[in-house]
């Protein structure tokens, strides 16, 4: 697997949202690769970006910055850091000298074809490469229209792709009701007659109808039962083997997380600040904020519990980064840690002393 070519490739993805003067930074400058067969998980609290990585990649947003890179083709591509750019530039060029300016022209110039290419391929993107990354939301509730039949929820990604043949579409729409432990009688009901698990279900059904390569499971099972979540983990397991399937799976439950990802990205406020895969992630967790979230996950073992110290994360005291900013650095073959050089050699340190 560690030889493909990634089936999606994200590249310092931003996605800010404005609101007169106030900018909120809900992904910023995240970068990470899905292989092809892979689950990714994307954990961390509610709040640190995670839903609105997965909106952004399946083109819900306009993101601001970056790119997304979906089987060699370009989806998505901001055009935000290419004119921050360009405005540093021409402050600078106020107080350079002669040849420094010919070199700031030639970069503003370099900039603007950025912006042009990057405009180009947000116009001209291949829609049906689009629609082989299907997305399963968070809330089986809302994401369902109440007006619609199970039937037309099912198929309306086929006959908006122009599939017309009522017989074709009854036998997609059937096979997939089974295929997710439905039956087909479930086909000309509403939303409302159905539990939650079984709203998911038909959630998960309306994404597999479009043969999709990537699906975007995000917190699939948090609005559920405890029972009812491990069937919909299992039904997505049994899928992705079936159909080879791939998955970005987001979730803030980190047993849930460990038990069906290859590998995990941790988030934190907007932000990237840990990647592994999940057997080294959760034997040796690197970044504060991730010790903190593992320290969270409750055993049923009432000695381990009564043990148990819960590992507070504090940001302004656990970083100094008014001089040296942090980056996204690889301590280990595979494992990312965002860190500036100060804990970078701290972190070597330690895992050399092991």
């Amino acid at each position: 697997m560690s030889n493909q070519e990634p089936l999606l490739k994200v590249e310092h993805l931003c996605q800010y949202f404005k609101a007169g003067n106030f900018v909120t930074k809900a992904v910023d400058d995240v970068s990470f690769d899905i292989k092809k067969g892979e689950v990714f998980g994307l954990v961390g609290e509610s709040g640190c970006g995670k839903t609105t990585t997965g909106r952004s990649i399946i083109k819900l947003y306009n993101i601001t910055s970056g790119n997304v890179i979906f089987k060699g083709q370009r989806i998505s591509a901001g055009t935000q850091s290419y004119k921050d750019a360009i405005k540093a530039a021409r402050e600078e060029m106020k107080t350079a000298d002669g040849a420094r300016k010919a070199e700031l022209e030639e970069f503003i110039k370099a900039q603007k074809e950025e912006i042009k290419s990057a405009q180009h391929d947000n116009k001209t993107v291949d829609k049906k490469l689009v629609t082989q990354i299907q997305m399963i939301f968070q809330d089986p509730i809302a994401s369902l229209d109440p007006r619609m039949t199970v039937r037309e929820i099912i198929s309306e990604g086929l006959v908006i792709q122009g599939e017309k043949d009522k017989k074709v579409i009854d036998q997609k729409v059937y096979e997939m009701l089974e295929l997710v432990g439905l039956v087909p009688e479930h086909a000309s009901r509403y939303p409302h007659e159905f539990s939650g698990g079984q709203r998911q279900r038909i959630g998960v059904a309306r994404s597999i109808i479009m043969n999709p390569e990537l699906i975007i499971a995000d917190e699939p099972v948090s609005a559920l039962d405890v029972s009812v979540q491990a069937q919909v983990i299992n039904l997505l397991n049994e899928l992705r083997e079936r159909f080879g399937l791939t998955l970005l799976f987001i979730a803030h439950d980190l047993s849930v997380v460990k038990y069906f990802s290859d590998r995990i990205g941790v988030m934190y406020f907007g932000k990237m600040v840990e990647m592994a895969d999940s057997d080294e992630l959760f034997a040796h967790p690197l970044h504060p904020y991730t010790k903190s979230l593992l320290s969270a996950i409750p055993l049923p073992d009432p000695i381990y519990e009564r043990q148990r110290k819960r590992i507070t994360y504090n940001p302004l005291a656990e970083h100094d980064y008014t001089v040296d900013k942090p980056s996204f650095r690889e301590v280990r073959p595979g494992h990312f840690v965002q860190c500036n050089e100060a804990e970078y050699q701290k972190i070597m340190a330690e895992l050399n002393g092991k």
